[in-house]
């Protein structure tokens, strides 16, 4: 008779398998057990591999009692756990940006409400801790417009500076510059770390950021802000990750403009 699931699995693994079964994301999991939401994948990862399953479908039959598919070799666990949580992955990305699509679509001019959503599905995706869409008002000057799951020191210390000039050494600075993606292997690792610049020791130790990825958000050839998310481990981001961010930078432009136009058909409206 095949083991059960509380007997394969420690006591984490279980919790975890449980709640991801039950329809909690990585982002949600990560959250409540204080760990990040990579470790939440690496832990289903062998969990499909301990319980010989391939679906959520099937992990939450598993957990209900049901006996693994007897056509599953254990040598081949470890690859069809992979195979199972990619596709999984690539099906949650696909139903995320299509539901981001849907709420600009409905949004209404609202773009507190539009960014939230982008943010969360961008951190829950890319698998980050926190993001910043940051408005450009020129002369690498910045001003956090819009945040998501942000340590609260770090807030603070975005509020009380308000709209604030970047040295080019930064992340920000260097997407003032040059108009292209910064993606940061380590904060504390570049020498900028060792000044005094304010950005940084911000971003470091109230932030808690070690990785992070800095996306241009454009208007044709005119920078209008910067989309960034970050990782509180030194874990870079992959190129398939930094194309998703780019994809919710670029829907992050077309909310705010389409904002923007609500926001000044109203102001002619209520004029005439």
């Amino acid at each position: 008779m095949c083991a059960l699931p509380d007997d394969v699995l420690s006591t984490r693994e279980y919790e975890i398998a449980q709640a991801y079964a039950q329809g909690e994301t990585y982002q949600a999991i990560a959250a409540r057990l204080n760990i990040a939401p990579s470790t939440v994948r690496t832990h289903l990862a062998t969990i499909y591999r301990k319980l010989e399953v391939s679906s959520k479908i099937a992990l939450r039959a598993r957990l209900g009692g049901e006996q693994p598919d007897p056509g599953v070799q254990i040598d081949h666990a470890a690859v069809i756990s992979e195979l199972a949580l990619s596709l999984e992955d690539a099906l949650r990305r696909e139903q995320a940006l299509g539901e981001v699509l849907r709420i600009i679509s409905r949004s209404r001019g609202d773009s507190d409400m539009v960014m939230s959503a982008i943010l969360g599905f961008a951190l829950e995706l890319c698998e980050a801790e926190f993001g910043i869409l940051f408005d450009y008002r020129g002369d690498r000057q910045f001003a956090a417009g819009h945040s998501r799951g942000i340590p609260e020191p770090f807030q603070d210390w975005l509020d009380a500076q308000g709209c604030f000039q970047v040295s080019q050494s930064t992340g920000l600075g260097r997407v003032a510059a040059n108009h292209c993606m910064v993606n940061i292997y380590d904060v504390r690792a570049e020498e900028i770390f060792q000044s005094d610049d304010p950005l940084r020791y911000a971003t470091a130790i109230l932030g808690g950021a070690r990785s992070f990825v800095a996306i241009p958000m454009m208007s044709g050839d005119k920078l209008t802000g910067a989309f960034t998310i970050y990782r509180q481990s030194v874990r870079p981001f992959s190129e398939p990750a930094t194309a998703l961010a780019q994809i919710f930078a670029d829907q992050s432009v077309i909310a705010l403009e389409n904002a923007r136009l609500v926001s000044a058909l109203r102001v002619k409206a209520v004029s005439t």
